[in-house]
């Protein structure tokens, strides 16, 4: 697909030059020009009065729309269970599924059909469940050989997988063998309404800025997406679909597991699946203010987490880290405690339930998210909350 001028039309008049917000266009000899600048971002189509400017499609756009058809959902388990993220991404690949008109498949590695009929109930239309032996411990080259296979054979138009260290590790390596774009750590997804290609959003520039980045000539579209940034779908318990066993006679490795080891630690902190988080900023102040969170979070029965501030100025270990280069969270109740609210910090926790900040700035960029606002000063805040916590507790 590119933009191209009619030259027989063009009466040189410049309307369209402010119209481009990338500069892309020039006058030359009387007449407009596209440069290589273009990103097809169609502003320019419609502010020519003489309608000398459209839009061309090759060949490669025409292949890949009759190519091409679902949403997939790779469904990640590890030791028996269903990852959460499965149950979000069928919910994300369920509402893409219904703006394409089509149906949503998940596709299962290692598991079992008790299992598949649980993503069933989850939103899946249709699951293609492998339980070979070879899959119940994670290995990224037959994953990688068995999901490339079943991708080539079934063509879908869309291929999800959760940003999780098995998504990370073999997603890549299945777009590589399918020669297709991969956007990976996406925190949003829809689709354009006009071309319905899969709109991917993710940060960039170290969280400076949200990109919508799209791949419009090549499929499937592939993306993972971090965990806790999307809603789970509704469960339906009398929900049906079909269960499609695949055989793994063909999938060769080279490596095998022989044996995986949980690493165990005291200080171990699973933000990702809290209830309840209580977290620092700046404003907090120091190691002796995070005693305070400390307290409020054992008076709740929840974690501590942090901003990057808090935790670049050491006053907390990095596993509390919420944000772009921490743990994405989404729990019921998020108290953000002298946080400002950079961008940054905002892409991992905005998806909370309930949101409270806790802010002497009334300007500051989190009330923005927040469900309820207080502004003022924490230390005076915090002992009062913990106290009232405590009374209800024993009352």
């Amino acid at each position: 697909m590119y933009i191209k001028v009619n030259k027989d039309k063009c009466t040189g008049c410049e309307t369209c030059l402010s119209s481009c917000p990338y500069d892309s266009i020039i006058v030359k000899d009387g007449k407009a020009e596209i440069t290589e600048l273009c990103q097809l971002c169609r502003s320019c189509l419609s502010v020519c009065p003489e309608g000398a400017i459209f839009e061309v499609e090759e060949e490669a756009d025409k292949k890949e729309k009759e190519e091409g058809s679902g949403v997939w959902v790779f469904a990640e388990q590890r030791d028996g269970e269903i990852a959460g993220v499965s149950f979000e991404l069928l919910g994300a690949g369920r509402r893409l599924a219904e703006k394409l008109g089509c149906g949503v498949s998940a596709v299962f590695f290692g598991g079992t059909a008790t299992d598949a009929e649980e993503l069933i109930r989850w939103g899946a239309d249709k699951v293609y469940l492998c339980g070979d032996e070879m899959f119940r411990s994670f290995n990224d080259e037959p994953y990688a050989n068995l999901l490339s296979e079943l991708i080539l054979r079934h063509k879908p138009e869309v291929v999800l997988a959760g940003a999780t260290p098995i998504g990370r590790s073999f997603f890549p390596r299945v777009a590589a063998k399918l020669k297709t774009g991969l956007t990976a750590d996406c925190t949003s997804l829809d689709i354009d309404g006009e071309t319905k290609n899969l709109l991917q959003v993710r940060p960039a520039f170290g969280g400076n800025i949200m990109a919508t980045i799209l791949c419009p000539h090549t499929r499937p579209q592939m993306a993972t997406v971090r965990p806790r940034v999307m809603k789970r779908g509704e469960y339906d318990g009398s929900r049906r679909g079909e269960i499609v066993k695949v055989g793994a006679d063909n999938v060769g490795s080279r490596t095998k597991v022989i044996e995986t080891v949980r690493e165990v630690s005291e200080m171990s902190v699973n933000l990702q699946e809290a209830n309840i988080i209580i977290a620092g900023g700046r404003g907090v102040g120091g190691e002796k203010g995070f005693q305070l969170l400390y307290e409020l979070a054992a008076a709740f029965g929840g974690c501590v987490g942090a901003s990057r501030a808090a935790v670049d100025e050491g006053w907390i270990p990095y596993r509390h880290q919420v944000g772009q280069t921490g743990k994405t969270v989404g729990p019921k109740l998020y108290i953000a405690c002298g946080i400002s609210g950079a961008v940054q910090h905002l892409v991992g926790m905005q998806s909370s339930d309930i949101i409270v900040a806790i802010n002497k700035n009334p300007d500051a960029p989190i009330f923005n998210v927040a469900t309820y606002g207080i502004v003022g000063d924490l230390f005076e805040i915090l002992p009062l909350l913990i106290k009232k916590i405590k009374e209800v507790k024993e009352a």
